[in-house]
């Protein structure tokens, strides 16, 4: 890829055209979070075991408006990680991640890149249970939900982590910068003994409100890329 290939003529490459944009009858794909059948992986066992102590969980109030917990989509043990930050009413609905219009939008930021949750990406939020009214998550959820997301890339072992949208980065690099200014680099996520690249992005729901935005998660995604996932 040279200097001289402009961004539009990259989206083109892709297939994307100049933007990510949603056609307004498109409604979301969803699929089955794919895991490997028992023995194939060994923290298989212990990634069920966690799933089912997410699902069961009371820790905070939120488990007395959710209509379920929302634990992960794609394929366990991917070399990407995908972390957002909480489930949005679709997704309290179906129990996937990303599943609504910011879920089409990170499907097509991905596919951007040659990787996809049927293939190669593995997706979780910070928090599993649906915040009411799809306000930001509160600190104190936040401390009591986090521990689940560091056991689960814990067993995913993850090539590389994209943390989108502020919560995502704060929880997990520790940081109260902006988005803005922690863009462009790749961080590091240490958790007991794991040495995990990091790349930051926006939100795709902050993208949809921002499309002038795109053109900025595009390098993001390119420097996702540059870490070897495929």
């Amino acid at each position: 890829m040279t200097n001289a290939r402009t961004k539009a003529s990259l989206f083109n490459a892709m297939g994307l055209g100049p933007v990510w944009e949603l056609k307004a009858n498109e409604t979301p794909q969803v699929q089955v979070p794919a895991i490997p059948a028992q023995g194939v992986h060994q923290e298989l066992p212990s990634l069920k075991s966690l799933q089912n102590t997410v699902a069961n969980c009371k820790k905070c109030s939120l488990c007395e408006t959710r209509k379920q917990t929302v634990f992960a989509d794609g394929i366990a043990h991917a070399p990407l990680m995908v972390v957002g930050e909480a489930p949005g009413i679709d997704e309290d609905a179906v129990g996937l991640p990303f599943v609504g219009r910011a879920g089409q939008l990170l499907d097509r930021m991905l596919a951007a890149i040659s990787v996809s949750r049927a293939n190669n990406v593995y997706i979780a939020n910070v928090l599993k249970c649906h915040p009411p009214g799809n306000r930001n998550p509160e600190s104190a959820e936040i401390a009591e939900c986090s521990p689940y997301l560091v056991e689960q890339i814990k067993a995913n072992d993850p090539k590389v982590l994209l943390l989108v949208g502020r919560f995502a980065i704060q929880t997990l690099l520790n940081s109260k910068k902006p988005v803005g200014e922690l863009r462009g680099q790749v961080h590091r996520v240490t958790l007991d003994g794991l040495d995990i690249p990091a790349v930051v992005t926006y939100h795709p729901a902050y993208l949809l409100r921002r499309p002038e935005e795109k053109s900025k998660v595009w390098d993001d995604l390119l420097l996702l890329k540059q870490q070897g996932i495929i």
